[in-house]
């Protein structure tokens, strides 16, 4: 009886293994599944340039995005994924290692942030706009006041980089540089010098790109609407062309570093001598007082120089939400004095 016994053990002995390594397989393939699965975590990341598979699979498996970053890295590494990941901030949900992969390379783009820039704003508003969106304001100032070769458009011939900052919408991924951001404004002004403006600078007596667009800034800060634009670049092109000083406040608020509400007549602020101040020199300062927008930048180009008779705007003036202009200084007085009693 003993003998039958004995011949089916080595059987029974192979099943058990049979079934024993099967199980080890389905344990194995589902704990590769579980790692490969959703987390349920949502949160924001960032991928720093550079960043290779195993590093970025470190930084989403401390945010709780996968489970395991070493099988990420993996999974990048022998999908050929890992060559096309882009760097910046993103906000992920952890739906599976796969959909991770993919919103990290080719289904998904970096978060970002969307600033607007108002036209005629100085560049120090600008970086204070930046810093507000957490990018890095005070870099991206000290790199338009002391600006590298490599930033400094060819046109631009003042100390600093005012005025070539286009002032628009723009949306910016939070990775990036005040280098590119800087890039990105001021080769968006240089879509404004086209041929066509270059030549009508020289029919209108401008020597150069940086002469027009300083130009454009003292009208944008001049300017209460559009509709001014135009009037207040012919009064401002005729005193040039008649040897007049420019006499713009905003000009002379610049150079002290003020805004214009805070100039003082009564302190001396129009006596106080700055490269800026146009009513102690003659012709434009060494560079543009803000950053001005197409339409400043247009109205140079396109100016109403004259009256109906032909005569030669030389005098304008603010009241009541009107724009007064005159042809002569006696009529530019009448005005004063009517309108500020």
């Amino acid at each position: 009886m003993e003998g039958p016994t004995e011949s089916k053990s080595p059987n029974r002995w192979i099943l058990r293994g049979v079934i024993f390594m099967f199980a080890s397989l389905a344990g194995l393939l589902g704990y590769l599944l579980y790692l490969m699965g959703p987390t349920g975590v949502v949160a924001e990341v960032r991928i720093p340039r550079g960043s290779g598979a195993q590093a970025v699979g470190r930084t989403l498996e401390q945010a709780g995005l996968v489970r395991s970053g070493y099988l990420f890295a993996l999974y990048l590494r022998f999908s050929g994924q890992d060559k096309h990941l882009r760097p910046g901030y993103y906000r992920l949900e952890g739906r599976g290692l796969r959909a991770v992969a993919l919103a990290l390379t080719d289904q998904s783009r970096p978060l970002t942030v969307r600033i607007t820039f108002p036209e005629g704003w100085r560049a120090a508003d600008m970086a204070q706009r930046l810093s507000e969106n957490n990018l890095d304001g005070p870099r991206f100032l000290e790199l338009v006041r002391n600006p590298t070769p490599e930033l400094r458009p060819a046109e631009a011939q003042g100390p600093t980089l005012e005025g070539y900052l286009f002032p628009a919408t723009y949306e910016f991924p939070l990775d990036i540089t005040p280098e590119e951001i800087i890039q990105h404004m001021t080769r968006r002004m240089a879509q404004e010098f086209t041929p066509e403006a270059r030549l009508r600078l020289r029919e209108l007596g401008l020597e150069s790109v940086h002469a027009w667009v300083t130009l454009a800034s003292i009208v944008q800060a001049e300017a209460a609407n559009s509709s001014e634009k135009p009037v207040i670049a012919g009064v401002f092109l005729n005193r040039l062309e008649l040897g007049m000083p420019l006499q713009a406040d905003p000009t002379v608020a610049y150079g002290l570093g003020k805004r214009l509400p805070e100039l003082n007549r009564s302190a001396g602020d129009f006596e106080k001598d700055t490269p800026y101040n146009t009513y102690t020199r003659r012709g434009l300062p060494p560079g543009p007082i803000g950053n001005p927008g197409a339409e400043a930048l247009r109205a140079v180009l396109n100016p109403v120089r004259t009256n109906e008779k032909g005569q030669k705007y030389l005098y304008f003036l603010h009241a009541q939400g009107r724009l007064f202009l005159n042809v002569d200084f006696e009529g530019h007085l009448r005005d004063v004095a009517r309108y500020y009693r």
